[in-house]
């Protein structure tokens, strides 16, 4: 392919928020490779907080990729489609850059009519035949990994893999200031798939046995793990579960001495922010979505049925067989190294 300096540049990833934070890398590269292209990014309702004010992105293009679901809706998301598509056409991208790789993701890659509309090989829902390139990204190679392949492809050098993140000061309250003063951990004990979930109990029997205090994060909807979590947690822990919005949660994170949590978005979070994670795995492969670098810990048995990919899970054997006590001593070993140095 014929490397030209673009215009104007579309990534195309509006989901989950995991996905999002392995594509910022891809954002950081093409920005410095790039530094006079306009870069946009379509991204899904409820994830566009964590790319809102960012200084690399010229427009966010928001799509109710839920609500097309809804077949009763079926009128409306047919006009906020063909609006969506006429309005991505008349912007001219030169190059646009699928990296969800679904039907759906190729269809508007397509309809932008870029002379380079370029996807994975493994892309998934026949969206490779939306595209005018194709990168063979992998398999069993971590997600950010995976992406930065495509950005190779447009002849870009990766000399350093960065995750910019948009600025997120003065997001929390006051009285949320108030509860992150001093030295605190952070926890999560949700994930979006079910079968993902280490017991909320147990990540409470953890924070029990550590020496410093826990803030547990999640959703509005997780609330009630978050409570469980600070139940069994003899009073070490503290929630703040739907009490922050995704520049917030950044915030929090960023702060935390180190994160205990499922294979999750916030997981992802931290690991880019440069955050020790310790993440409990079951049905999913570390290798491919696992914390990225070195500095983290996973904890995870090794059966023959996992990784499986189950979003739910009858027996959720891989997890249960991880004790909470196992968690916690590895935990404070490293904490104790942490004080030796």
């Amino acid at each position: 392919m014929k490397i030209v300096l673009p215009r104007k540049i579309l990534i195309v990833k509006p989901s989950s928020l995991g996905d999002i934070v392995h594509s910022l890398p891809v954002l950081n590269t093409l920005n410095r490779c790039f530094p006079d292209a306009e870069i946009h990014w379509v991204v899904a309702r409820g994830f566009e907080g964590i790319l809102e004010g960012h200084p690399m992105v010229k427009r966010l293009w928001i799509i109710n990729k839920d609500g097309w679901r809804n077949i009763k809706r079926t009128g409306a998301t047919i006009s906020e489609l063909r609006r969506l598509f006429k309005d991505l056409k008349g912007e001219r991208f030169d190059y646009v850059i699928d990296l969800q790789g679904l039907f759906r993701s190729g269809l508007i890659t397509k309809a932008t009519g870029a002379p380079v509309r370029i996807g994975f090989m493994e892309a998934r829902e026949g969206s490779t035949v939306f595209y005018t390139h194709t990168v063979a990204g992998g398999r069993d190679i971590h997600a950010v990994d995976r992406y930065l392949k495509i950005v190779g492809f447009l002849g870009c050098t990766i000399n350093s893999v960065r995750f910019p993140f948009p600025p997120t000061s003065n997001s929390l309250s006051i009285t949320l200031y108030s509860l992150l003063s001093g030295d605190y951990a952070v926890i999560a004990p949700a994930a979006r798939r079910q079968a993902n979930r280490w017991p909320a109990v147990r990540f409470g029997e953890v924070a029990s046995l550590l020496p410093v205090k826990t803030v547990v994060i999640g959703s509005e909807s997780d609330r009630s793990l978050a409570d469980k979590v600070v139940a069994a947690s003899k009073g070490m822990s503290v929630s703040i579960a739907g009490r922050t919005d995704l520049k917030g949660l950044i915030e929090v994170i960023k702060g935390a001495r180190f994160m205990v949590c499922n294979d999750s978005g916030p997981m992802h979070i931290a690991a880019a922010l440069g955050i020790r994670v310790f993440a409990i795995f079951g049905p999913t492969n570390p290798v491919r979505t696992g914390p990225y670098g070195n500095n983290h810990v996973i904890f995870r048995r090794e059966l023959f049925c996992s990784p499986c990919y189950k979003k739910t899970c009858k027996t959720h054997k891989c997890l249960d067989m991880i004790d909470a006590m196992e968690v916690a001593d590895t935990i404070n070993k490293f904490l104790e190294g942490d004080r030796d140095k």
